[in-house]
């Protein structure tokens, strides 16, 4: 693994490294931070908060293929009435931003009850299930709204409540009250030094965004993918996230089309990124197996399992580079570590 942490140290700037294989960590690294540190992880949030949507699917709560405005009456303005749960989890809701441009969504998604206002005046650009195209910010705050309508809770308490708490992961998708002093400030990479400067602020890290708001140690987010490698299960055997829900959060839904918003061949599950694709810079890397799963954040973070080698690696870094240059830095750091095993 010591190409692994090369690439890391080339990359600059703190970072949490952890390959797990089976029960036994093979490779712990961490450089300007510690094992207790909260990094911001972005997207890699996407399918912590999709496993919740289906988890009241799996309870029966929710039905993903019934239009979204069954659950929240007002969702159905301006031609969203046919949209369904289905559709945001798989980006096919052709809602990919609720504002002109998805620049303008990020900007703002610090105000999470205007962002859901947003998202329920927002027109679709085409109709649902026509095209694929990555809902960078409202994936979250349609999910996460939905989640509140038919559950009661707040997704943020729901994830807590639910899954986090139960499985004992240290993750918040709203950062408490004094645990500022774990985190780590964002540094600029390659220029980059809009994102840095957003995510840096108090209002956005104490923020739900539902998308991206995940702060989340390295050992919590192995843990995370190993339970879903398991099933549902928890270290101790305990079925604690239905196995249905793990299964339809793993169900392909989008096989090498080309994703409209990132312009790039892409492979889709039901609110995870899955592998494949071979010579595609992806945070699964370029080489991945089909059966692997896992997420993005933004280039910054990046996590993943593999079934075929019963393997979770999380990359989590406080460097934000340009979403290209950062997508590749990751394809690869996840090549070289699919070359270890």
């Amino acid at each position: 693994m010591e190409r692994v942490i090369e690439l890391a140290q080339r990359r600059g700037g703190a970072f949490a490294l952890l390959a797990q294989r089976g029960d036994e960590v093979v490779l712990e690294r961490y450089q300007g931070c510690g094992a207790e540190t909260l990094f911001f992880a972005f997207s890699v949030t996407k399918p912590v908060t999709a496993l919740a949507v289906h988890l009241l699917a799996a309870r029966g709560a929710l039905d993903l293929d019934r239009p979204i405005a069954e659950y929240w009456p007002g969702y159905e303005v301006h031609g969203k009435g046919a949209i369904t749960a289905r559709h945001v989890l798989t980006h096919r809701a052709g809602v990919p931003s609720s504002l002109p441009h998805v620049a303008l969504d990020m900007v703002t998604m610090a105000d999470a009850a205007g962002s859901v206002r947003r998202a329920e005046q927002a027109r679709p650009r085409w109709p649902a299930g026509e095209r694929v195209a990555y809902h960078v910010v409202t994936f979250g705050f349609i999910l996460g709204e939905l989640v509140r309508r038919v559950d009661g809770r707040p997704i943020d308490q729901f994830l807590a409540d639910e899954i986090l708490g139960p499985l004992g992961l240290d993750a918040y998708l709203r950062l408490p009250p004094g645990e500022d002093r774990r985190t780590l400030q964002l540094r600029a990479l390659a220029g980059n030094v809009l994102t840095p400067a957003y995510c840096n602020r108090p209002a956005t890290r104490h923020a739900v965004i539902p998308a991206a708001s995940l702060h989340v140690t390295a050992r919590s987010l192995a843990e995370f993918y190993r339970v879903l490698l398991r099933g549902g299960k928890d270290a101790g055997g305990h079925q604690v996230v239905p196995a249905a829900a793990v299964a339809g959060l793993l169900q392909l839904s989008c096989d090498g089309e080309v994703d409209v918003t990132l312009r790039q061949r892409q492979r889709y599950a039901q609110g995870i990124q899955l592998g494949g694709l071979p010579g595609v810079n992806r945070g699964l890397g370029t080489r991945s197996d089909p059966q692997a799963f896992g997420h993005n954040g933004s280039s910054v973070c990046n996590a993943w399992a593999d079934p075929t080698r019963d393997l979770v690696w999380v990359h989590l870094t406080n460097t934000c580079p340009p979403v290209r240059h950062g997508l590749a830095l990751s394809a690869q750091m996840s090549d070289a570590v699919l070359d270890a095993f």
